[in-house]
């Protein structure tokens, strides 16, 4: 490395270093759609790790699933706005769209890996239900993440406390709602208020979505 760069190196790095470090959650999924239990589960984690901000990551293609089936049944867009009409009370909660701008599958590594050198003074927290707990060794350079990043494992009824990687487990109020049950209730002409935001429910309706 030469002189210049050293420097240049050396003068980010004390940059960043007067700022405090900052502390994120991030919530990743398909979003398809948004709905209370995630804004519950965002907010719950939140308050109990003290956390300044809570990022929604949306996925583009989401990994650990066939890739036909994971692709959501509406465009892209509408997923996004309605995390944008979701979250847009709560000055805590953020909509990030690094996986959607990348494009292709949403490997959580390189998304984590471009967030960090993005914000370098942040500690990142990556929250996932407890059931997908049991499913970290089959991750994508899951060995490496653990160190980059803290996984916070939101606690669920018939899932143990237990995995070979370390875990900040979470309790919150469980909600029995699902973006699957939702698309379903919708496409049978059944109420969904109270199961997303009313803002969420009249875009939905407004768009004809999940109607086929």
């Amino acid at each position: 490395m030469n002189t210049q760069k050293q420097l240049l190196t050396k003068a980010k790095l004390q940059f960043h270093s007067n700022f405090p470090k900052r502390h994120v959650g991030i919530l990743g999924g398909t979003f398809n759609p948004i709905h209370l239990g995630h804004l519950l589960i965002a907010e719950q984690v939140r308050e109990q790790l003290c956390l300044d901000k809570v990022l929604f990551l949306p996925d583009k293609i989401p990994p650990h699933r066939g890739v036909e089936k994971a692709i959501p049944t509406i465009a892209t867009d509408d997923r996004v706005e309605m995390i944008k009409l979701a979250i847009r009370n709560n000055p805590h909660f953020d909509l990030d769209l690094t996986d959607i701008r990348r494009g292709g599958v949403s490997y959580t590594y390189d998304t984590i890996k471009m967030l960090q050198e993005l914000n370098p003074n942040t500690e990142y927290y990556f929250i996932i239900g407890g059931d997908m707990v049991e499913n970290l060794p089959k991750w994508s350079h899951i060995d490496e993440l653990v160190q980059m990043i803290h996984f916070v494992g939101v606690c669920r009824k018939g899932f143990e406390k237990k995995s070979n990687y370390p875990i900040l487990w979470v309790n919150t109020p469980e909600l029995e709602i699902s973006s699957s049950m939702i698309r379903q209730r919708v496409k049978k002409g059944q109420s969904i208020k109270y199961l997303v935001p009313d803002d969420v429910a009249w875009y939905i309706e407004d768009r004809g979505l999940y109607n086929d």
